[in-house]
C-alpha cells in the first residue's frame, strides 16, 4: 500500500509497532520491519549503552529494512540517547512525552525522520509547527502514558487528520483489520499498534505479563496516575494499593512515595503481576493468543483488506 507513510518510512505496510517500554527490543522491532512493517526499538527503558546495543543488533537482523527509535523526551540521558542514534544513523525518531522543537531540528539535519506522539489536537498542532515529519494520534484508549484528556480515538485521529497538513498516524485501541480501516477512513495514512505486539513471541515482556494481557478482560485496565504522568495499568494490587491512596486522600507526594522506582520493569520486564505496574491499553480484552510478530502483522493486514472489500459490497 503506498501513501505518505509508507513512502515517508520506505517500507511496505503502513502499519507501526509502538516503542513499548520493557517489551520492545531489538528482537520484536526487527521480526515488525522483515514483514514489511516498522518496528520501533523502545529506548524509553534503556541505558544509553543498552540502546546502542539494540540498535546494532537490529540493523544486523533488520538488514535494509527501515526501523526506528521511541524516546521519551523526559528520558534523564537523553542527550547520550540522541548522540547514539546519529551515531548510529538511526533513519527514523519517534519523540514523545516532551517538546518536539527540542530536537526535531537537529535530528533532520542528521538526514533523520522525526515523528511525534500526540494526545491531543492542541499538541498536534505545536508538533507540526515544531517541523516534525509526522505525528501519531494516541487516543484515550492506548496503553501505557497517555493524555489527561482522555479523548478517545474516533474522536481524536478526524480532529487532528482535518487540522494538519502532514501525515497522521493513528494508535490507541487498534488490534484488528476492522479497526485499521477505521482509522483509515478518519483520516489516518498509518496505525500504530502496541498492545497485540505485547503478546508476541519476540517482545522482551515477561512471559507472565505476556499471559496477563492474554486473560485481561473488558474493565480489566484503568487509566490513573494523573497527577504524575497518566498510565493504562491492568488492575492487580498494586493498582488497588493506588486507588486505596485516591480514596484516603492521597496528595501528589504520597502518590509518588507508593509508585517508587522501577515499577514498570518490576511488572512488565521482571513478571511480578502483584506489585509491578502493569501497562496495556485497553484492547487487551480483545487479544486471546500468543503468535509471531509477523503472523500478527500478516494477519492484521489481511483482516484489513477483507474488510475493505465487505465495506465496498455493502
Amino acid at each position: 500500500m503506498k501513501n505518505r507513510i509508507s513512502e515517508l518510512f520506505d517500507i511496505e505496510i503502513p502499519l507501526i509497532q509502538a516503542g513499548m517500554i520493557w517489551c520492545s527490543g531489538w528482537e520484536l522491532a526487527s521480526a515488525v520491519s522483515n514483514a514489511g512493517g516498522l518496528g520501533i526499538i523502545g529506548a524509553g527503558s534503556m541505558y544509553p549503552e543498552i540502546l546502542k546495543h539494540h540498535i546494532q543488533k537490529c540493523k544486523s537482523a533488520a538488514g535494509e529494512k527501515s526501523f526506528a527509535v521511541n524516546v521519551p523526551m523526559l528520558y534523564p540521558q537523553i542527550e547520550e540517547l540522541m548522540e547514539i542514534i546519529v551515531a548510529e544513523k538511526v533513519p527514523i525518531v519517534f519523540t514523545s512525552a516532551g517538546n518536539p522543537k527540542t530536537w526535531t531540528a537537529h535530528l533532520q539535519e542528521q538526514g533523520i525522520k522525526v515523528v511525534h506522539v500526540v494526545s491531543s489536537l492542541k499538541f498536534a498542532l505545536k508538533a507540526e509547527a515544531a517541523g516534525v515529519d509526522a505525528v501519531v494520534a494516541e487516543g484515550f484508549e492506548a496503553g501505557g502514558h497517555n493524555g489527561r484528556d482522555e479523548t478517545t480515538s474516533l474522536v481524536l485521529w478526524p480532529m487532528v487528520a482535518k487540522a494538519l497538513q502532514i501525515p497522521v498516524i493513528a494508535a490507541g485501541g487498534i488490534g484488528s483489520g476492522a479497526q485499521i480501516l477505521a482509522a483509515f477512513s478518519l483520516g489516518a495514512e498509518g496505525v500504530q499498534i502496541g498492545s497485540r505486539f505485547v503478546a508476541s513471541e519476540e517482545s522482551s515482556a515477561h512471559a507472565n505479563f505476556k499471559e496477563a494481557v492474554i486473560k485481561a478482560q473488558e474493565g480489566d485496565t484503568m487509566l490513573t496516575l494523573k497527577e504524575l504522568a497518566p498510565v493504562r495499568l491492568i488492575k492487580n494490587p498494586f493498582f488497588n494499593q493506588v486507588q486505596q491512596a485516591y480514596a484516603d486522600g492521597a496528595k501528589k507526594e504520597d502518590l509518588i512515595q507508593i509508585l517508587g522506582r522501577a515499577r514498570a520493569k518490576r511488572g512488565m520486564f521482571e513478571g511480578d503481576l502483584e506489585e509491578g505496574e502493569l501497562e496495556i491499553g485497553q484492547v487487551s480484552g480483545m487479544i486471546d493468543d500468543l503468535k509471531p510478530a509477523a503472523q500478527i502483522l500478516k494477519e492484521l493486514w489481511s483482516d484489513f483488506r477483507s474488510e475493505q472489500e465487505r465495506i465496498s459490497a455493502i
